[in-house]
């Protein structure tokens, strides 16, 4: 159910002001200070269930884009979907989250499914004449990003996110610093039954392509489990990461990017 206009101030931004956010955000990358005080590198985004309502309205859409912004001075992270054009749904206002402490620790799970896969051969006359079992590699209705492999990205993020912040602002000034991410709506969970809360920390992580560590997003995701009406977290990032804005842009000049 959509929340009422009643609560629209609480997590939405008119887009008047999502531009002028995301202009700041742009304006900030070639002051490292400024920087270092908007991003302390252990804080996480949290998407709580009123901006979730709001992005489930919209699961069928492919993409959407996770926009840099500064309001209010604090971080933020507004999203908006995007068609298949790679063109943003035009609204009055987009859901947006702050960046913040933790107030309490995140335990994450993951499992592990396998399959034994049975093999019974009878005979015409309906003997038995071979058996075997044989365990499958490890299957999941999603494909579900180790949790290993996204830990290390926040863990090299939180030891060493000031320094790559450092060396962009003092060899680009701050130009290769990301500006968006497009985040694929799979990696969000919108369609999951009982997704209460998400948590979204950067994470980094090396680009063969590009040949250097790229930013990315990593969302965990909060369940509630129906059966027994206890919380689950999982890591919920598909095999596709979060794209950052640069140097994985779109088209220069985009219709509709803020």
């Amino acid at each position: 159910m959509l929340m009422t206009t009643l609560n629209i101030v609480d997590y939405l931004l008119p887009v008047e002001e999502c531009k002028i956010a995301a202009d700041e955000w742009s304006f900030c990358r070639s002051n490292f200070l400024k920087i270092k005080d908007l991003i302390p590198t252990t804080y996480v985004f949290t998407i709580s269930d009123a901006p979730l309502e709001w992005m489930k309205s919209y699961k069928d859409y492919p993409e959407f884009c996770a926009t840099m912004g500064i309001w209010k001075d604090q971080l933020i992270l507004i999203f908006y979907p995007m068609n298949e054009k790679g063109d943003r749904i035009d609204q009055k206002e987009y859901p947006y989250c702050a960046l913040a402490e933790l107030t309490s620790d995140v335990k994450l799970q993951e499992i592990q499914e396998y399959t034994i896969v049975k093999n019974t051969i009878l005979s015409k006359g309906l003997e038995k004449i071979e058996k075997n079992a044989n365990m499958a590699f490890p299957i999941s209705d999603k494909p579900i990003l180790e949790q290993d492999i996204a830990i290390e990205a926040i863990e090299s993020w939180r030891e060493s996110g000031m320094d790559w912040f450092y060396k962009e602002c003092n060899e680009s000034q701050g130009m290769g610093i990301f500006k968006r991410f497009y985040v694929p709506t799979a990696d969000l969970c919108l369609s999951d039954e009982g997704l209460m809360e998400m948590k979204c920390s950067f994470g980094l992580k090396y680009n063969d392509v590009y040949g250097k560590m790229l930013v990315t997003l990593i969302f965990i995701s909060f369940h509630e489990n129906l059966q027994n009406a206890q919380r689950a977290e999982k890591i919920s990032n598909t095999y596709d990461w979060a794209k950052p804005c640069p140097p994985i842009c779109r088209i220069p000049g985009m219709e509709g990017e803020f």
